[in-house]
């Protein structure tokens, strides 16, 4: 598991059994403490876009009757935010590269309180699409972020488990969304909705407000030539001290610092804050870096297209087409779903560093094929016959919950950890909101859509999902390769291979050779 890492350790203490041993000790004592609480805060972000989604899959039902709208304005409210979050992603990575990611973090909290206010007082439908519009800013924001600062400030050891903190949190504000629509079910129409969009603003100033207590994320400070600061963050989020230089020594080669520069304040060369990135990844990129962008693009846009937010937000419609025909059963049924996403998710970060990408990846796609086709026929039949029956009932119904539980075991997760850890560091924040960028727009589609798509084919819609995460499967086996254990320096190096399929019988022999220490990986 830490071949890598106990060869350089040996190579440098001149005693191989020794310096592994000495070497490995600190890791049984557990995860970095330091590091998880650092992840935990910053990840807590993203319980604002779990909770819109969850919150307004049932809130849409009492918006629709309160303002007396049709289904397409009720699609277009539920899904535009997803497009509005365009602007606060594509804003993100300058601002974190401007005034740090800890401060993009606050200010994402702030903007999603202001349009949970609006959402919550909102008189008419163009006002609570005004609310909308800066509730997905926030998001957007949000969504870029916090992927880019734990993948930043986690140690190679368990970044995967780090990183996938933002879709837990996500699945958790999906959870509490699902129980606030079910407890203010309950209140008279005009006041329940506005409920439950409201009362999404209570989190964003606990966010802003824990979030100052985070140390600003050791690699944006290095980009500052704060060297100093950054390598007490360093040795504080890392497993040992020796992981703790070389992640100081691999990031200041890639910010384009001397090695032998060890002041605690340092000049840093213009280029490196951020100019040129747009035309490096998309005009003139290395074959390496558009395998990167390729990637990243290709992982969002197939999480979002094989129909998580259709099955999420609509979930309600689903249950009344599958028989569960009161209001207040329908909002329990999705909390039955936010539970069992959940769970699955917290099983996924455990996993993630201990069997790799590659393998939860293509495991989860799979099982999301299956579930996807067998919930299309359940519902092809339940519309074609004339009386209750029962099994098609049964089987779209467990179809749904597995459906999200393979969803949650590694496509949710593994996207945002893998996007945010390929991308090299002068290209991270951008990269990184590049992907968002696809993720919502694709999400805004299906969002947008999926009302009058189900209208026209029923079952057939996520029978054509289930084709799409078909192509996801083939996608992901051919062009992503496994990055388990290799440190976000080195990834650059791994994309620039010609033959992915071969990187990992290669993985310890590659990395060694360009002396790093490969924490965790497996031969």
């Amino acid at each position: 598991m830490a071949a890598g890492k106990e060869e350089s350790s040996a190579g440098h203490a001149g005693n191989g059994e020794k310096a592994v041993t000495e070497f490995d000790a600190p890791k049984k004592k557990g995860r970095n403490k330091y590091a998880i609480a650092c992840t935990v805060l910053a990840s807590m972000t993203s319980i604002l876009l779990g909770y819109d989604i969850g919150v307004m899959s049932g809130a849409a039902k009492y918006i629709k009757k309160d303002f007396h709208l049709s289904d397409v304005k009720v699609e277009v409210m539920v899904g535009i935010l997803n497009l509005y979050s365009l602007i606060g992603s594509a804003a993100a990575g300058r601002t974190s590269d401007w005034i740090g990611r800890r401060y993009t973090i606050v200010l994402a909290a702030v903007i999603f309180f202001v349009g949970a206010l609006l959402m919550g007082f909102a008189t008419n439908y163009s006002f609570l699409m005004v609310g909308r519009f800066v509730a997905g800013i926030g998001v957007g924001y949000a969504l870029m972020i916090a992927p880019v600062y734990t993948a930043e400030v986690s140690p190679a050891s368990t970044r995967g488990f780090l990183t996938s903190f933002p879709e837990v949190f996500i699945n958790s504000g999906i959870l509490f969304g699902y129980v606030s629509n079910y407890g203010f079910s309950k209140l008279p129409i005009h006041l329940g909705w506005r409920f439950m969009l409201g009362i999404g603003a209570i989190p964003s100033v606990f966010l802003a407000l824990v979030v100052l207590a985070m140390p600003e994320s050791p690699r944006w400070l290095v980009m500052q030539g704060q060297l100093g600061l950054a390598k007490r963050v360093l040795d504080k989020t890392s497993d040992s001290k020796e992981e703790a230089e070389l992640r100081l020594s691999e990031i200041k080669a890639a910010a384009g610092i001397p090695e032998e520069c060890t002041d605690d304040i340092v000049e840093v060369p213009k280029q490196h804050h951020g100019e040129g990135v747009w035309k490096e990844l998309f005009i003139f990129p290395t074959p390496a870096v558009r395998r990167v962008v390729v990637a990243a693009v290709g992982i969002h846009f197939f999480q979002q297209a094989s129909g998580i937010d259709a099955v999420v937000l609509y979930s309600p419609r689903i249950f009344e087409k599958a028989g569960i025909t009161n209001d207040q059963k329908q909002l329990l049924a999705t909390v039955a779903v936010g539970f069992v996403k959940t769970c699955f998710i917290l099983v996924a970060t455990f996993l993630l560093d201990k069997t790799g990408r590659r393998p939860l990846l293509l495991s989860s796609v799979g099982g999301m094929i299956f579930s996807l086709a067998a919930l299309g026929m359940g519902l092809m039949v339940i519309d074609h016959s004339d009386t209750k029956v029962i099994w098609a009932v049964a089987l779209c119904i467990c179809t749904i919950l597995s459906y999200v539980a393979f969803f949650s075991i590694g496509m949710g997760p593994i996207t945002w950890v893998y996007s945010s850890e390929i991308f090299p560091l002068r290209l991270r924040a951008q990269g990184c909101s590049i992907g968002v960028g696809v993720n919502r727009v694709t999400s805004g589609v299906i969002s947008m859509t999926f009302l009058s798509l189900y209208k026209a084919i029923s079952g057939g819609a996520f029978l054509l999902f289930s084709g799409v995460a078909m192509a996801a499967w083939i996608f992901f086996y051919l062009c992503l390769p496994e990055t388990q254990g290799r440190t976000l320096e080195d990834m650059e190096t791994l994309f620039a291979e010609s033959n992915w399929g071969k990187k990992k019988q290669n993985l310890s022999t590659n990395g060694n050779s360009n002396g790093q220490i490969q924490l965790g990986t497996k031969g």
